[in-house]
């Protein structure tokens, strides 16, 4: 199992460059049209070279979270689920 960690939160508005090509997967994935106040998590995943992106507005609690990431056979580290859990 990987661990993900936090790589930042961003306004979609803000998104840096490099995170771009994943969170448009994964709105196209998720059917989601981005706005520019959109809060958006980007988290590393140990091990791997790919980051998931989570849309915080699409979440009323980390239990979501974190079963979303045990499906992709990852656990979030507790810090990175305290300061999320902050910002749901």
């Amino acid at each position: 199992m990987f661990v993900a960690t936090l790589a930042g939160i961003f306004k979609y508005a803000d998104l840096p460059e490099e995170y771009e090509s994943y969170v448009q997967f994964k709105a196209t994935i998720e059917k989601k049209e981005l706005k520019n106040s959109d809060e958006i998590a980007i988290l590393d995943i140990a091990g791997t070279s790919t980051h998931h992106v989570l849309f915080l507005d699409s979440y009323k609690n980390t239990s979501e979270i974190e079963k979303e990431l045990k499906d992709a056979d990852a656990k979030i580290n507790h810090t990175t689920l305290k300061i999320i859990g902050g910002h749901l």
